[in-house]
């Protein structure tokens, strides 16, 4: 049977931390910031953890 290959696009959007969790990029961030405060887009700046729920899931789709 040939090698899973993994999801292209999860591999470039999930990066595997070395205690093993998933960090991801926050959403938000392209445009339409006038009407965000600075606050928030100083919070979207940084990277935050993949949920409990959907790391098995992701797990799989990067997988090598």
């Amino acid at each position: 049977m040939p090698k899973m290959k993994s999801h292209r696009g999860a591999s470039k959007r999930f990066k595997r931390t070395a205690s093993g969790k998933l960090k991801r990029g926050r959403a938000y961030t392209s445009h339409l910031f006038g009407n965000k405060s600075t606050k928030a887009k100083r919070k979207l700046r940084k990277a935050s953890m993949v949920s409990s729920g959907d790391f098995k899931r992701i797990r799989h789709m990067i997988a090598k």
